[in-house]
């Protein structure tokens, strides 16, 4: 997450007085409707921004809507930089970008996952919309270019992007230009010609020069505008135009100094002393300047200023705030430096002091940064970190600890483990080690139970709470650390030791270590003591009102129980979520709410209930991925994908799960269910057996691998994959490969007590043994799976395997015709290489049972059933039961679906 974002940078800058029409420019950017990219590339003070500026004032109404960026260097931290680009397009269109800012506060965000939705929200916009991108050549960072190429590969037709920049952006240029995709105005367009420079230096500037000292001062310049300015600003007032015209020469830089020494030479002195003190200014406002100067008057400074065409921009349409122009400022920042270098650290702590003064701690910060007053932007950084914590903003916090000295942080162990939270948030674990070591050498600590009440003499302490929680959240880190490293047991030790090192209040940092022990015990699949670890977690999540956190662990939760097989519990788990998460009418829901119905979603395709599933996924995506967490994006999408499969609509299920694999955002967990392991699984149900072998190869899997939890569902894929391959190709070797291979599984997931594993590898032990023809000893491992899931409701780990499952579920139904498996077998039977079809009930229903069934379809309600069939009502309640086992459903409203789609009713 970023912090508060400068609303100055998203306006276009206001219109100049004075500027030079220029039709000729204006009809070339009249072509970029028609284009994907537009690129202004020039050097300095060829008035880019400016003619922008103008083309866009002059849009029609009904024209394309913009959104405007002004990019500084902060924007190279690519989570900045798409923030404020989503921030641009949200103010130009309201309806766009909000999934994509959800995904770029997660605490590890994916700029690729945020582009991708940001494209699906941007490619419903019915109108042309230009995202302008001034001062691009800024950017230098590669994570930034590649994805702009990302988003320029994938531009919706009725966006257009505009670059202005000094230099060509490293984008695919060539490629849009060969296909006229690609409008460029560069510095030979932007040159004033000799008619435009007479229009600007007689009529804007108002300097009447004859004919042929304009086309001296032109030939001079070349047209370049900024130099013109500056040498109309320096012949004002004065009598020998000519002679002064005839006294320069030199290349462009040698111009521009010249030209601006003859400007400042020439500006009575304390607004000389104005313009360079200020220079520092990245932005510029009347009371900021006159702290900075120490004098009044900064805002009528500014006004007349901006009145004299002295490179002053304006940043709002209120001219509160304004910026110099970069060339302006560049040569203001040398003088600053020459002449005033003892006082730039002073004016710096001006600036900090008014920012902090204000409420910007960032800026605040950035200044005494600026002034190198390392030790006034730690205190400031100490104070601020719990706030910039609770908002996530870690990416801001990783560069505060890149740019303090390690002397002075190694004197502030608060600030320090402040630091070691924000690295380890986004995985920098470098120097976590380090950083740790240093804060406990500073205080003296040699073992665990060593840790001083109060802080030493030549140790700074800003933060005295953050002091008191200082042990335990040391070894939260350790065990952070650990678990980065695949040291399980080590990340157990640590864990436990935080809990037992926290303040009893600490409620936070007991949760936390609470959620790695989970974790790693996760990891190692040991799911009773992850289910405990992440059960502790919300407890201490609840302490402290972190519901959205809680929604986020209780999918972890739910998961666990699902993979146990305890489908009921993880129902009970999504279901008290939502309860945590309900709102008052008319509130925004809140984050993670999304979520909950993904989970229910899922569990309710496990017992085939679909057309509920459906109806939660709608939910899902009526919320919105911004109200969503990180995972949501490819949880939702795999989910989804899993309907479309069942409803037999296999091209939209591989598509849903190629955008899945796309957004993935593990969000810390195990990557305990691949996407590309779910897609191979349905490149084997379509026949393409040579995708799926593929990435088998690719993920180097075989038969006779070690076996982990974290790649158990791979190799029970693998499984699946040879089965196919014995059916293709008659292979004895794959069938004894599965074979060998789903009886380590076997044993692996028992002793796990993954009873949902266990479930899915007796069910293709019985296919192996169907494919070796042998269906008694089908039998046995299907029976058990089938005593395994019926307590839960498991219907979709038979369902899904078609007619082979069908004919062996049959021969159970004659055995013991339970109505659970006359369940599993009406679904079943419904189902042929993963596509229902429609067919006739295996055991139809009688008349009184169709009766009951319509009127299951009205408002009445049990009773009033019995009583309209004059039956009593055990009776009714018994032909509701036989129904929903002829049906294969486990709810009235699922009967009624279930009979609408076999046209019953």
């Amino acid at each position: 997450m970023v912090g508060p974002l400068l609303e100055s940078k998203l306006h276009v800058p206001a219109r100049r007085p004075g500027t030079v029409a220029r039709a000729r420019l204006n009809e070339r950017l009249g072509g970029v409707s028609n284009s994907a990219l537009t690129v202004l590339s020039a050097p300095a003070g060829f008035g880019k921004t400016t003619l922008l500026t103008e083309w866009l004032a002059a849009v029609p109404a009904g024209g394309p809507s913009t959104a405007w960026l002004s990019l500084d260097a902060r924007d190279n931290d690519p989570t900045l930089f798409w923030t404020y680009v989503v921030a641009a397009l949200q103010a130009a269109n309201d309806g766009v970008g909000a999934s994509a800012l959800s995904l770029l506060q997660s605490p590890q965000p994916s700029t690729e996952a945020a582009i991708a939705v940001l494209l699906n929200d941007l490619h419903s916009v019915p109108h042309d919309l230009l995202l302008v991108l001034d001062d691009y050549h800024l950017i230098e960072a590669p994570e930034v270019h590649d994805g702009m190429a990302f988003l320029l590969e994938h531009l919706p037709p009725k966006l257009h992007l505009v670059l202005a920049t000094r230099a060509d952006p490293a984008l695919a240029l060539a490629r849009l230009r060969g296909r006229g995709e690609l409008v460029e105005v560069r510095a030979a367009d932007l040159r004033f010609t000799a008619e435009e420079s007479a229009a600007y230096l007689n009529g804007s500037m108002g300097l009447a020069l004859t004919a042929g000292d304009v086309a001296a001062l032109d030939g001079r310049t070349e047209g370049w505008i900024a130099a013109l300015q500056l040498a109309a600003l320096s012949m004002q007032g004065r009598g020998d135009a000519s002679a002064f015209i005839a006294g320069f020469a030199g290349d462009d830089r040698y111009i521009v100094d010249y030209l601006a020494e003859e400007v400042l030479g020439r500006l009575p002195a304390e607004v000389r002393d104005f313009l360079v003190k200020t220079s520092l200014l990245d932005r510029l406002t009347g009371p900021l300047c006159d702290a900075v100067t120490a004098r009044e008057g900064g805002r009528a400074t500014l006004v007349s200023l901006e009145r004299a065409n002295l490179f002053l921009v304006p940043l709002d349409d209120r001219r509160e705030w304004y910026r110099y122009h970069h060339l302006f400022a560049d040569v203001l920042q040398a003088h600053l430096l020459e002449e005033h270098a003892d006082e730039v650290p002073k004016l710096h702590g001006r600036a900090s002091a008014w920012y902090e003064q204000n409420g910007d701690i960032s800026q605040a910060i950035e200044h005494a940064l600026g002034g190198a007053d390392f030790a006034r932007a730690a205190d400031l950084m100490e104070l601020a970190i719990p706030v910039v914590s609770r908002e996530r903003r870690e990416a801001e916090l990783k560069r505060w600890a890149e740019l303090l000295p390690d002397e002075v942080v190694r004197v502030r162990p608060v600030l320090g483990v402040f630091f070691v939270g924000a690295l380890a948030q986004v995985s920098a674990f470098e120097t976590v080690a380090r950083r740790l070591s240093d804060i406990e050498s500073s205080l003296g600590v040699t073992g665990v139970g060593t840790w001083p009440e109060e802080p030493p003499s030549d140790v700074v302490v800003v933060d005295q709470e953050g002091f008191k929680r200082l042990p335990g959240t040391v070894q939260l880190y350790r065990a952070a650390l650990a678990l980065s490293e695949g040291d399980l047991d080590g990340t157990v030790g640590h864990a436990r030791q935080a809990m037992s090192l926290a303040p009893t209040d600490d409620h936070l940092t007991r949760a936390a270590a609470a959620a790695l022990t989970g974790l790693a015990s996760w990891t190692a699949g040991d799911l009773a003591s992850a289910h405990d670890g992440y059960a502790a977690c919300i407890a201490g999540l609840l302490r402290v009102g972190f519901v959205s956190d809680v929604l986020g662990c209780s999918v972890t939760v739910a998961d666990i129980r699902r993979t146990q097989g305890r489908l009921g519990e993880a129902v009970s788990t999504y279901e008290r979520a939502l309860e945590l998460a309900a709102v008052e009418p008319g509130e925004p829901p809140l984050r993670g709410t999304a979520d909950m119905h993904v989970g229910l979603a899922e569990i309710l395709l496990d017992r085939d209930e679909l057309a509920a599933a459906a109806e939660r996924l709608a939910r899902c995506h009526q919320l919105g991925e911004h109200n969503g967490l990180p995972k949501n994006p490819y949880r939702s999408r795999v989910a989804m994908a899993r309907l479309r499969a069942v409803e037999g609509d296999l091209d939209a299920a591989l598509e849903l799960l190629d955008e899945a694999d796309r957004v993935y955002d593990g969000d810390y967990s195990p990557n305990v269910r691949p996407v590309p392991a779910v897609r191979a699984r349905l490149w084997v149900r379509r026949g393409e057996l040579s995708r799926a072998v593929a990435w088998a190869r690719e993920r180097q899997l075989s038969a006779g691998d070690d076996l982990s939890y974290l790649r158990e569902y791979e190799h029970v894929t693998l499984a699946r994959v040879l089965l196919a391959r014995h059916a293709a190709e008659r292979a004895a070797t794959c069938i004894e490969e599965a074979t060998s291979l789903l009886a380590r599984l076997l044993t692996a997931a028992e002793e796990g007590e993954r009873t949902g594993t266990v479930i899915e590898i007796l069910v293709l032990q019985a296919l192996v043994e169907q494919a070796r023809g042998d269906t008694v000893a089908a039998l046995a491992p299907l029976q058990r799976a089938v005593t395994l899931a019926e307590p839960e409701g498991h219907v979709r780990v038979f369902a899904d395997e078609g007619p082979p499952m069908a004919a062996l579920l049959k021969v159970l139904v004659r055995k013991k015709a339970t109505g659970y498996l006359r369940r599993l077998l009406a679904t079943t039977s419904r189902t042929e290489h993963g596509t229902p079809v429609h067919q006739a009930l295996v055991e139809p229903l009688s008349e009184r049972e169709l009766d009951v069934l319509r009127l299951l379809g009205s408002d009445l309600d049990g009773p009033d059933i019995a009583r309209e069939l004059s039956v009593s009502l055990n009776t009714m309640r018994t032909h509701t039961k036989n129904i929903y086992a002829k049906l294969g459903v486990t709810s009235r409203r699922g009967a009624v679906r279930q009979a609408q789609q076999l046209d019953l009713l």
